[in-house]
């Protein structure tokens, strides 16, 4: 882009008070680099007060935490220009999460008989306390590859493996409708492809991708009047990738292998392109236990508990595990969240609580969903 521009090229990047979240250092370094007309900001606690409108505009139980600094640097692009590229679809295409790289180191477990993995989860499992560290990884790696890449990316299972979270009308409600993460099962069968990584990827490209990343960029930027195009998604490119065999891909540890050979070509500087991954993320461990502690409380309020979806008990021990006991439940607790301050904006007004479980639900992405009740087990959004 910068050698087909006359002038330089606008950049825009958002950064964090807290260093292990903040990337604005590299952003700097590249935008030196091509000698972009740059613009940085730095998101603060306060922009929590805008949670409640950001929940209006998605119209839905949605709880990706990326969609707050989303919207900031949308609004700080809007500023200067009217029509801004991103590299969304990259990690998908490219195989850029570090849980692409987790996932294929695990199929060693595949070794182990497949009686001994059942037993395990059946018959050991169930005995180990809650509070055991490793407990969530020995029972991941006790599951089939496909399923247990399933079982990271959907909520319902682990929530109640863990801390039943769940009312009993609620889990009748789905036991009665299909497992939402056969929503995943089922492109895991249409995958034109046997091996285990592209697998994975076109997967991710027909779920997370549409349902989590583009829909974030689109109403976040769009919720400021800012136009985005996602170039690398130009379909003849994404053919031309999905062709290409996993290797190109993840090879060894190396993610995104045949990008960052290709950056290193147009002078992106090494230290950028060869370091952990952090994501597009907020800082919620941080926040959740100093400036949204408070507003943490709406999630026991008689108000909310009232409402008949989960049990009051679970919901107060994640606060208090994640508040006092040094545990780290953000993820859940920022989850729940957005699901209560949706259902206030959308549901309250218009659901009595004894009609929540009155509706047949069914997940099924070829179908809309009539109710809102399933949707926080159904989205596979990242943590």
């Amino acid at each position: 882009m910068r050698r087909l521009v006359s002038g330089p090229v606008k950049t825009f990047s958002i950064g964090f008070e807290r260093p292990e979240y903040d990337e604005l250092f590299y952003a700097c370094q590249v935008a030196k680099r091509f000698e972009t007309d740059h613009h940085e900001l730095v998101v603060k606690p306060d922009a929590a007060s805008m949670l409640p409108r950001l929940v209006w505009h998605y119209n839905e139980p949605y709880a990706d935490s990326s969609a707050v600094p989303t919207y900031y640097v949308s609004q700080m692009a809007r500023k200067h220009v009217t029509v801004a590229l991103s590299g969304d679809g990259g990690a998908e295409i490219f195989g850029g999460y570090d849980r692409y790289r987790i996932h294929a180191s695990r199929r060693i477990f595949e070794h182990v008989p497949e009686w001994a993995r059942t037993f395990y989860r059946e018959q050991v499992f169930p005995r180990l306390p809650n509070s055991m560290q490793g407990r969530k990884f020995s029972y991941n790696i006790s599951l089939r590859w496909q399923e247990r890449y399933v079982d990271g990316l959907s909520f319902v299972p682990a929530f109640e493996r863990d801390t039943p979270l769940l009312s009993e009308d609620f889990r009748e409600v789905l036991r009665r409708s299909d497992d939402p993460a056969n929503v995943l099962r089922r492109y895991f069968a249409k995958a034109p492809t046997n091996d285990p990584v592209s697998q994975i990827l076109y997967v991710d490209t027909k779920t997370y991708m549409v349902a989590d990343i583009l829909t974030k960029v689109d109403r976040m930027s769009m919720l400021n009047s800012l136009e985005v195009r996602v170039p690398i998604l130009d379909h003849e490119f994404v053919e031309y990738a999905a062709g290409l065999t996993a290797d190109w891909k993840l090879r060894g540890n190396k993610q995104k292998y045949i990008l960052r050979k290709l950056a290193e070509r147009v002078g992106v500087p090494r230290e950028v392109l060869y370091r952990q991954k952090q994501g597009f993320s907020l800082p919620l461990v941080h926040w959740m236990r100093n400036e949204l502690k408070d507003m943490l409380m709406i999630l026991v309020e008689p108000r909310t508990l009232d409402r008949g979806y989960f049990v009051p008990d679970g919901i107060r021990k994640l606060i208090d595990d994640n508040l006092y006991r040094g545990r780290t439940m953000s993820g859940r607790l920022w989850r729940l969240l957005m699901f209560e301050l949706w259902h206030r904006n959308f549901l309250e007004k218009f659901v009595r609580p004894a009609g929540l479980f009155s509706l047949p639900l069914i997940a099924d992405s070829r179908r809309q969903v009539p109710s809102a009740a399933p949707a926080l087990a159904s989205a596979p959004v990242g943590e």
